[in-house]
């Protein structure tokens, strides 16, 4: 492993800007002020020009939730689904709720992410998708589940404050990762990361 902003716009109805002595309309005469759709932030994603704005933060699906084969695979996407908006945010508090206890690997693709999102400098590409993540749902003597995950990362380029290129990272081959997970209190939890080797 490698690794919405809102406008509101208003105004003061019933009241005349030309005439300073004018004097409010009675509330019963009033027209019934229209309400304004709050206009959402487009999704921006980086570029040579600039970091990401207004990345979509990742929602646990509701199956992601429920002790069942379809939650576990559900959750697993969901773990990279979180990581990805690390790598394009910069933003990691989400993904530290989420990384399993003592993930060496975790620790290390956090600290890149925290690194080149700060002091003027962002990343561009390096996001995750997750392809295949699949369990034979079977729990194991320690009570856990194992859920095999491709993972696909797109080229990752670091960017120095002043726009240019540090380091390009080219496309990586698929990436096979194990996410070993419990579920306790209702919730699944990641305990374990490692890689599918061979």
């Amino acid at each position: 492993m490698a690794a919405a902003t809102f406008g509101l716009a208003g105004c003061s109805p019933g009241v005349s800007h030309t005439d300073p002595s004018a004097t409010s309309t009675p509330a019963s005469e009033s027209a019934t002020p229209t309400a304004t759709p709050t206009p959402t932030a487009s999704y921006k994603p980086a570029s040579a020009s600039g970091p990401a704005e207004n990345v979509p933060v990742p929602v646990l699906p509701e199956v992601a939730k429920t002790e069942t084969k379809e939650g576990a695979e559900a959750f697993a996407k969901y773990w990279f689904s979180v990581l990805s908006y690390a790598y394009e945010t910069g933003e990691v508090a989400d993904f530290e709720k989420l990384e399993p206890p003592s993930c060496v690997a975790c620790q290390k693709v956090k600290g890149v992410i925290q690194d080149w999102h700060s002091d003027g400098r962002w990343l561009v590409g390096g996001k995750l998708s997750t392809p295949v993540a699949s369990t034979t749902f079977v729990r194991g003597q320690d009570g856990r589940y194992q859920v095999a995950v491709q993972v696909r990362q797109e080229p990752l380029s670091y960017f120095r404050p002043d726009g240019t290129v540090a380091r390009t990272d080219p496309q990586a081959p698929d990436q096979g990762n194990l996410l070993i997970l419990a579920y306790e209190n209702d919730a699944w939890s990641a305990v374990e990361l490692g890689s599918i080797v061979g």
